[in-house]
């Protein structure tokens, strides 16, 4: 069992303790991404994938059983980060009809080239292809293409108003990526996913010194089953960009859409570079295209049953399921104050997930909370990402079935696809004064300043969409 958190000191109470530099540790080891996910319980689509170790490792050249047209495609039988809302300045240029291009104006240069964004209203999602453009009176223009995989999306001029907000979801970059910015804030069918390209930035001066160092500790057992602990360090500057990309990576696992045609094709090319833009499909719009939906007006027992039972339709047996049940903060609620009662009369248990390295169901999660319904497993995740998106007015509810493939080659029912050492990338770009400021020696860079970069590739597979459920109230 490994247990890792976070805890912040200055740096002068490191000076008694032996502690190593935690993105040394990711340089040399970036398959422990999934052990630095513990740490972001917070982030779904991470934790259900890289923190139980339920990934795929693609190699570059050598071909596996998940190799199809390319590297990035694969194919498989069924501190502060405050994302803020930005509302349109002026109405839209452009509708985006056949690909072409869609300008917005906000009041702020917040949007940068390769971000995705979204409409609250529409749900519509854009890539931005060029860095914002000032214009007078402080207005930004923002250069975007629809993210969709045929052609065919049209941008909804008409809840594109003056004062209609738009979020900040994921970022997507191509190969030869030169930049990166960060926010301070049972079917027999074959399936086809893509991986994404994700990157963030952050650069600092040589006179930002004499900051907050962050500690990681980390304890696990060594081969004699003893405990141990390790430290590892990280300025603040590493930590916000490790929580960016963390976010970044997370919320694109779960909510992108893809935005390659069925010939493999992207259907967005950097105009700078000229080279494709992958995006895959993320969890939801995975699940949405096949799981059964229900809309409520009042959450009661009887509705929960009929979730249940239609899932229970679709699984091979009516008993010993794992359902996962990803929920925002109102439906959360709607659970504690409308089935209260109903839950008390079963035992609690312990949250199980399927964990690919052991080959068995694991206890995992504090923050999840479990129990046995009908002879099935039932777990709550509650999840802000969710809130932040479909809001706090209205409940959503995503119950997916994490039940291990019964075949006999037997798959965790979500997993993480990457490059074998893609996982986590961290490149230092220095300028004069080095990393700290005050080194002397080579640069790369006549600038009194340097910059601190986090990439990687990350795609999610759903192994059964067909068996989840959507639950959304009206």
């Amino acid at each position: 069992m490994l247990v890792a958190s976070f805890q912040t000191n200055r740096s002068t109470m490191g000076e008694s303790r032996t502690y190593e530099d935690f993105y040394k540790f990711l340089g040399i080891k970036p398959q422990a991404l999934g052990v630095v996910s513990k740490l972001y319980e917070e982030n779904t689509a991470t934790y259900v994938t890289e923190a139980m170790r339920n990934i795929v490792y693609r190699d570059i050249k050598a071909p596996d059983k998940y190799m199809s047209l390319n590297t990035m495609c694969f194919e498989f039988g069924i501190e502060t980060n405050n994302i803020k809302r930005i509302p349109f300045a002026a109405i839209p240029e452009g509708d985006g009809a056949d690909g072409t291009e869609v300008t917005f104006y906000f009041k702020e240069n917040y949007y940068q080239k390769y971000d995705i964004f979204k409409i609250d209203k529409t749900m519509q999602q854009f890539i931005v292809l060029y860095r914002p453009r000032h214009r007078s009176d402080g207005i930004w223009a923002v250069t975007t293409r629809i993210i969709d995989p045929d052609y065919k999306s049209v941008l909804d001029i008409a809840n594109c108003q003056i004062g209609d907000t738009t979020r900040f979801q994921s970022v997507a970059v191509p190969e030869y990526h030169e930049e990166g910015y960060s926010k301070y804030q049972s079917n027999v069918e074959k399936h086809r996913g893509y991986i994404t390209t994700h990157r963030v930035d952050d650069s600092y001066s040589a006179l930002f010194a004499a900051h907050e160092d962050v500690f990681v500790n980390m304890k696990g057992t060594n081969k004699e089953g003893k405990e141990v602990e390790k430290i590892y360090k990280m300025d603040s500057v590493k930590k916000n960009l490790l929580d960016n990309f963390m976010y970044v990576r997370s919320n694109g696992l779960l909510f992108n859409k893809t935005n390659v045609d069925e010939n493999g094709k992207s259907t967005i090319m950097d105009p700078d570079l000229n080279r494709p833009i992958y995006i895959g499909d993320g969890i939801i719009p995975q699940i949405e295209r096949y799981a059964s939906k229900y809309a409520f007006s009042n959450l009661s027992v009887e509705v929960f049953q009929t979730i249940i039972s239609t899932m229970n339709e679709k699984a091979k047996l009516p008993t010993g399921n794992k359902y996962l049940f990803i929920v925002n903060e109102r439906f959360w609620l709607l659970v504690q104050q409308k089935l209260s009662e109903f839950l008390f009369k079963f035992k609690t248990n312990g949250t199980y997930m399927w964990n690919k390295k052991d080959g068995d169901y694991v206890k995992v999660g504090a923050t999840f909370d479990s129990y046995e319904f009908g002879g099935n497993t039932i777990t709550f995740k509650v999840d802000r990402a969710l809130t932040r998106e479909y809001g706090t007015e209205k409940g959503y509810a995503i119950a997916i079935d994490l039940t291990a493939d019964q075949t006999g080659n037997v798959e965790a029912p979500i997993q993480l696809f990457t490059l074998r050492g893609g996982d986590f990338i961290n490149n230092h770009y220095l300028g004069v004064g080095g990393a700290d400021g005050l080194t002397s020696g080579p640069v790369s860079s006549p600038v009194s300043g340097s910059k601190l970069i986090n990439w990687g590739y990350a795609g999610v597979g759903v192994f059964n969409p067909y068996r989840s459920f959507i639950a959304r109230e009206l």
